[in-house]
């Protein structure tokens, strides 16, 4: 006769055992991203669910430090595949010839501007991001400062000291404002403009949503940022307005891309297949006004309905082939404000 307590602790152990092995079978995927933290948890969930073999292992940054650690591991990648990172990176990384061609399932459903023109496409799309200039209406009127309309308002006297932007070399948003006005005014405008745009500025700081939750709290009253953000703190109660200056909107892309040096291959497929269904673009537009798949976006609060008819002029290419130059000369000019890392 069989002991109870034995068969007991048989059945236990091999539960246990199941559960060991059934972990020992995931297999973890690391995924570079410079998505915002709001939304790592809900693309992550979403894909396991629907993956429960596969694991994700997010490394997250900012655009500007995940870029330079890319290229920083070009010898010896580490990344199996980058996800929300701006297109104007990948791009780079392309040239570089560290990125491979895959076409998701799904590829042909979506906008097809918002993905690499390469077939197969090295990138594709997720969402569109684009600048905002985030005002505090009660700071301002406190200190008497009117309502910039145009990129030239804050380049001012009157708003010296009370705006803060940031780091092109750290934020994506950064530098797409940077290479905006570059390339709407031509280099000698640009620069000119911001050098006088410098002289009103507070500070650099190394986050495309620091300054816009700056200007919530009235710590400045103006900050240079992108509509996500924006659209966040007005839901959370803070009286800024969101301001699209009229000359044209910087903006990038948030994309996929897979890394030719990964090792799992089927993994980061899936993982891409994923990003571009219609599931994952349902979780972009509960932030962003354009996502890569059709009738999926809805109206944001803050945000105008013509708002992608907005952006300016951008040559993905030329953003990349140049971002070493332009960074350096922008650290030359205005790095004595930057923020301390």
């Amino acid at each position: 006769m069989k002991n109870p307590l034995a068969m007991a602790l048989c059945a236990s152990a091999l539960v246990c055992t199941t559960g060991i092995a059934s972990a020992q079978q995931k297999t973890t995927l690391t995924v570079y991203t410079a998505l915002e933290t709001d939304a790592m948890k809900l693309y992550k969930d979403g894909f396991e669910k629907a993956n429960p073999d596969i694991e994700v292992r997010w490394v997250r940054d900012s655009t500007g430090i995940v870029t330079a650690r890319l290229l920083a591991e070009k010898a010896n990648p580490q990344a199996d595949v980058v996800a929300g990172l701006a297109a104007s990176s990948l791009v780079l990384l392309s040239q570089e010839g560290m990125l491979q061609g895959y076409e998701p399932k799904g590829f042909q459903q979506l906008t097809s501007n918002y993905s690499d023109t390469a077939r197969p496409p090295q990138w594709v799309g997720m969402d569109v991001w684009a600048a905002t200039i985030c005002f505090n209406r009660v700071e301002a009127q406190k200190l008497g400062l009117p309502k910039p309309e145009t990129w030239k308002d804050l380049a001012k006297p009157i708003y010296k000291g009370r705006i803060t932007m940031p780091h092109p070399a750290s934020s994506g948003t950064g530098y797409l404002d940077v290479a905006a006005w570059l390339q709407m005014w031509g280099e000698a405008d640009g620069w000119k403009y911001m050098d006088g745009l410098h002289e009103n500025i507070a500070q650099y700081v190394h986050s495309g949503s620091k300054p816009c939750k700056q200007a919530a709290t009235g710590e400045f009253p103006i900050g240079i940022s992108f509509e996500f953000r924006g659209h966040q703190v007005r839901k959370s109660g803070a009286p800024v307005d969101l301001i699209f200056p009229t000359e044209g909107l910087g903006w990038d892309i948030e994309a996929t891309s897979i890394m030719k040096t990964t090792k799992k291959l089927p993994e980061a497929r899936r993982f891409a297949d994923w990003m571009a269904s219609r599931d994952a673009n349902q979780i972009s537009s509960t932030w962003w006004a354009v996502v890569a798949y059709p009738g999926i976006a809805k109206p944001l609060d803050g945000i105008p309905p013509n708002y992608e008819s907005r952006f300016a002029r951008n040559d993905f290419q030329w953003a990349a082939k140049n971002r070493s130059r332009i960074l350096a000369e922008w650290s030359k000019r205005y790095d004595s404000k930057a923020e301390a890392k």
